[in-house]
């Protein structure tokens, strides 16, 4: 199966990747925007990464729609949880019920649903996952 260019989830991943590098608050937390599709193999920490995304049918009988369950990532090296915490709350605050702008689909609607944090297995990276459900409807 093949995914058409004007998918409603690669509209939605462009538009979540235009809102986090125009937050202010968020790159200062960051150092500057290091918000990644793919992470370089040497990226500096603190960084975010788009991730995973489960795309669902949301259609109902006579409106079409997309749901979407996306999940962002977190990495910090900051000696402990609280940045790994503070970037993840500024990833939500960015995103939660932001009025996105998606080329070719109409955001219905965008919710912070859970975040955690967790250590790495390599003791020393902090790992938050923030997730989001959102969904999309064709213009």
């Amino acid at each position: 199966m093949s995914i058409p260019l004007d998918s409603p989830a690669l509209a939605l991943r462009a538009a979540l990747h235009a809102a986090l590098v125009a937050d202010a608050a968020l790159l200062a937390l960051l150092g500057g925007p290091r918000i990644h599709d793919v992470p370089p193999a040497e990226a500096d920490f603190p960084f975010v990464a788009l991730g995973e995304a489960v795309v669902a049918d949301w259609s109902t009988a006579t409106e079409a729609g997309t749901e979407h369950a996306l999940t962002l990532h977190v990495f910090s090296r900051s000696g402990g949880r609280a940045e790994a915490y503070a970037v993840a709350e500024a990833v939500a605050h960015a995103l939660h019920d932001a009025p996105l702008a998606l080329a070719g689909h109409r955001l219905a609607n965008l919710r912070a649903t859970t975040a955690e944090v967790r250590r790495e297995s390599d003791g020393r990276t902090f790992h938050a996952l923030v997730r989001f459900r959102a969904v999309t409807e064709p213009l």
